[in-house]
């Protein structure tokens, strides 16, 4: 990695950490804030839940183009202060229209900014440092975000909507904070859609979908992306949540304590994680995962549907949610850095942004399948989940086999080299 590349990259990094920060102050708080200090009302507060996600599906499929276009950074740019908007808008919002609007734009700035900082990482690390990158790019969101929701907790009062206002204030001044610090960053001039001969460029921008979609690795990733983040992350804050309360009795301050314990082994087990697996085979790592997750979620049917104390349950609960931090410690410097090395030069890009997508809709769906689940069948929740992480371990080793050997284990490539072996999307002989 040149000086360049490495002065560019921590200021990335450390704009991406201070964004995180700020999301922490707001994102544990936002239905309690427009449901409850704003007195709009439950179906008001889901609305508000549902269009952040909905922004993010609509803005999603036209962001990789213009990041292959015109680069990253005036995406991360645009974005942030977009963001930093939404963030203000909802602040002051008292009326159902306002809370919809700020939702809006604070769901459309976070998600374009995504596969923008992903793209920004790709071009300031060689494929040797990527897995790494993203390794250190994920642990400095977990520690930013569980910093911000601890420091929130002591700020907020629901009998005082001026504090949500501060909340809402320092998150839109952590995304103007990132918006300066991307502003800064000195992209290496030989990377990325800069450096593309004119053919390429123009190519980057029309029939990219198509491409995309023709290329088997990168179509079976987007599916297995799908199937993590619908069994992990689509569970968190829905299905697990109300199985855990309504079948295993936990009690709902212990929610807390369970996505503090996934923060906690995430951020202590990050780097130590990061030297067993960065020199193993991506898609056996990932099948790794589905069968930590398989075991997660029969200790959690345990705490829900044994005959153990309350204590136990309560104990196999939180256990739960530290082996999905594991299994999320062992994703971050693997899928992320393996949309990467797919991507043909010219499409980075979209291949950021389409997997953002995938990740998107299955928050969105995840939720919707899994509350209803999670509260009211109980034993169907947890099989159906079981079958998912080890649908997740299946995929992945199917995965394996469209990879090249450098595509699915980085150490395997020439030391001193800069290149990492891409598969271009294959051509679709006509009929």
């Amino acid at each position: 990695m040149t000086r360049v590349m490495g002065a560019a990259m921590r200021r990335i990094q450390a704009g991406n950490a201070l964004s995180a920060f700020g999301l922490g102050f707001t994102v544990p708080y936002l239905y309690v804030y427009v449901a409850q200090v704003r007195d709009l009302g439950a179906g008001t507060a889901g609305a508000v839940l549902a269009v952040f996600a909905m922004a993010a599906l609509v803005v999603l499929p036209f962001t990789g183009r213009v990041i292959d276009r015109r680069g990253p950074l005036p995406v991360v740019v645009g974005g942030a202060v977009l963001a930093a908007v939404g963030a203000v808008a909802m602040g002051v919002a008292a009326t159902v229209p306002a809370a919809v609007l700020a939702a809006v734009l604070l769901g459309a700035g976070t998600a374009v900014m995504q596969p923008a900082l992903a793209t920004m990482i790709v071009w300031c690390s060689e494929p040797s440092a990527r897995t790494r990158a993203f390794a250190t790019q994920f642990f400095l969101q977990n520690l930013g975000l569980g910093l911000g929701g601890l420091i929130g907790g002591q700020l907020v009062d629901v009998g005082r909507p001026g504090s949500f206002t501060l909340l809402f204030g320092v998150e839109a001044a952590m995304f103007l904070v990132l918006a300066a610090v991307a502003g800064t960053v000195r992209l290496p001039r030989t990377s990325g859609a800069a450096a593309l001969p004119k053919e390429m460029a123009a190519r980057a921008g029309g029939g990219g979908l198509r491409a995309l979609l023709g290329h088997r690795a990168m179509v079976q990733l987007c599916v297995l992306g799908f199937v993590l983040f619908f069994a992990c992350y689509g569970q968190f804050e829905s299905g697990l949540a109300a199985y855990g309360t309504e079948a295993a009795g936990i009690d709902p301050s212990t929610l807390g304590v369970a996505l503090a314990a996934n923060t906690a082994v995430i951020v202590v087990a990050q780097f130590v994680v990061l030297r067993l697996v960065e020199r193993r085979r991506r898609s056996r790592v990932v099948a790794s995962v589905g069968l930590i997750w398989a075991l997660a979620w029969v200790i959690a049917g345990y705490a829900g549907l044994g005959h153990g104390s309350q204590t136990m349950a309560t104990a196999a609960f939180i256990s739960t949610y530290a082996l999905f931090g594991l299994g999320e410690s062992m994703l971050s410097p693997t899928v992320a850095p393996l949309v990467a090395d797919l991507a043909p030069e010219e499409m980075v890009g979209q291949y950021n942004a389409a997997f953002a997508l995938v990740k998107q809709l299955a928050l969105a769906v995840g939720p919707a399948v899994g509350g209803p689940m999670g509260a009211a069948l109980h034993g169907p929740y947890i099989v159906t989940f079981v079958l998912f992480s080890l649908g997740v371990s299946v995929l992945a080793l199917r995965l394996g086999r469209q990879l090249t050997p450098v595509q699915d284990q980085p150490s395997l490539a020439p030391q001193k080299s800069r290149v990492v072996a891409v598969h271009k999307p294959e051509v679709v002989a006509a009929s």
